[in-house]
């Protein structure tokens, strides 16, 4: 059984890892147009500092899981950590859109172990029965990152410059490389496994070819052929991994797991729910600044709407999916996530203030929903001896959406805009409003995924309906351990 100290401070610990990464990548995305005067590139043409961040989680996330029950959860997320705060460093001494994009992906490869790690260990210490209360936990101090993010970012790019947006990072590191020392367990693997490598090579090399397709893709840099053909590798590295899993003992990700109907449902689900709300922290910024005209610090601002309403609905969201249940809030939030984003349509020069900061507090407030629910109940029917497994496949799929998302914004965005010059605040805000309808109507049909839930899916977590077994098996597993020991000693 879990000592009660470790359970005490252990969400202590990830949430101040989250808090670095949310706080880095919400400062981003305010300093994006500071970045792209700076750096003399197009602002749309910047997306690639952020999908080249998420491109690397989706890569590297894979092997988080091998490496955590190898080398144990304590010196991989630590280690982790250290990468992401030196990176940060680096990305603020950039100085060209090549070398911050090489940054990022640096960054990218300390938050890929970073983020699954400190999951895999919330999982793997808390019974289902206090999952849902566990990661909420976790989630409120993490969302004070962005929550502070844009305004800071604002304020900093305002009077200083966008390179001191990422030395914030340092002291925030070195504060999460002392918790982790102190407080965080120790988990291994029950069993050592091989790294799947040719696995990693057909996965990681598919993934990132596509990635990177859709970032250049309306770009006019490749010709529809060479398009064709990098597509059609990329589709079929991927192919070749689904067929070399399941010939494999060890596969880098098990896509057997799909067989579980609520773990299926979630993953699934939640990477096409994405999708459509994945550009929305890259577009908001550009309305805000590009196409109201507001500088970067009132950009900032009314960002922090979101971020406020999103922690207030952790303190609610386990008495909503206990009431409701997880298949008629997903239905029915996904909807109202999609209506929100159509409202961000009709946001323009003379939107009262108050609008825009109703429309941000509704988008948190069912987004903030909609995360938590998504990525809780897909551990509802999880062995916990799949359960590294299981947050590996989840946090992969999880970033690739939302790099796909980013993309696929940004791509509709640019399709829109056409051949105008982006420095054309009326024609950017006419191609921006476009792409928020097109995002939502895409939310509003990902709702379709939900329906396949039954209503007593997910009951374990949010009514807590198998706490007594779960503790019960605790006492017995500690009970045998003592018996072992005190033969051991006789």
């Amino acid at each position: 059984m879990t000592s009660s100290p470790i359970k005490s401070y252990l969400p202590w610990v990830v949430a101040t890892a989250l808090f670095m990464e949310q706080l880095d990548s919400t400062i981003v995305n305010t300093a994006i147009p500071a970045m792209a005067a700076s750096l003399h590139v197009t602002p749309l043409s910047l997306k690639a500092v952020v999908t080249s961040y998420i491109l690397s989680l989706a890569v590297c996330i894979p092997i988080s899981g091998w490496m955590a029950d190898r080398f144990g959860t304590r010196r991989v997320f630590s280690a982790a950590v250290a990468i992401f705060t030196l990176a940060s460093v680096l990305c603020g001494l950039s100085v060209n859109a090549p070398m911050l994009v090489a940054a990022r992906l640096l960054q990218g490869v300390g938050a890929a172990m970073m983020m699954p790690v400190g999951r895999l260990t919330i999982i793997r210490t808390f019974p289902k029965s206090q999952l849902l209360a566990a990661m909420n936990f976790v989630i409120i101090p993490a969302l004070i990152g962005p929550l502070l993010g844009p305004t800071v970012g604002g304020l900093i790019v305002h009077w200083l410059s966008w390179r001191e947006i990422f030395f914030v990072n340092v002291p925030v590191g070195l504060a999460a490389l002392y918790l982790a020392h102190r407080y965080m367990p120790d988990y291994y693997g029950d069993k050592p496994r091989p790294l799947d490598l040719i696995g990693l090579v057909l996965f990681g090399t598919g993934i990132a070819l596509l990635s990177w397709l859709l970032e250049i893709f309306g770009e006019h840099r490749i010709d529809a052929t060479s398009f064709a053909v990098l597509l059609f590798i990329s589709i079929s590295l991927l192919a070749a991994y689904a067929w070399h899993s399941s010939e494999v003992l060890h596969p880098l990700l098990r896509l057997t797991l799909f067989k579980i109907r609520t773990f299926r449902v979630s993953v699934v689900g939640g990477f096409v729910t994405r999708l459509g709300v994945g550009g929305l922290p890259f577009l908001l910024p550009l309305l805000y600044q590009l196409g109201l005209g507001l500088p970067a610090w009132q950009s900032g601002l009314l960002m922090m709407p979101s971020a406020a309403a999103a922690m207030g609905m952790k303190f609610i969201s386990a008495r909503v999916l206990a009431r409701f249940g997880y298949r008629q809030v997903l239905i029915v939030n996904t909807v109202l996530i999609g209506i929100t984003i159509a409202m961000f349509s009709q946001v323009g020069a003379g939107t009262p203030l108050y609008v825009i900061v109703g429309i941000s507090l509704c988008m948190g407030f069912f987004n903030s929903l909609q995360f938590s629910s998504m990525n809780t109940i897909a551990y509802a029917d999880v062995d916990k001896s799949d359960s590294s497994m299981a947050s590996t496949i989840a946090s992969s799929m999880q970033q690739l959406s939302m790099s796909f998302g980013l993309a696929f914004g940004s791509l509709i965005t640019g399709w829109y805009l056409g051949d105008m010059p982006q420095s054309d605040r009326a024609m950017l805000s006419t191609a921006l409003h476009h792409t928020f309808l097109t995002l939502a109507a895409l939310t509003v049909l990902s709702s379709l995924t939900f329906w396949t839930l039954r209503r007593d899916d997910g009951e374990s977590i949010s009514k807590g309906t198998d706490s007594d077994e779960e503790e019960a098996a605790d006492v017995k597993a500690q009970a045998l351990v003592q018996t072992e020991v005190q033969s051991t000693k006789g």
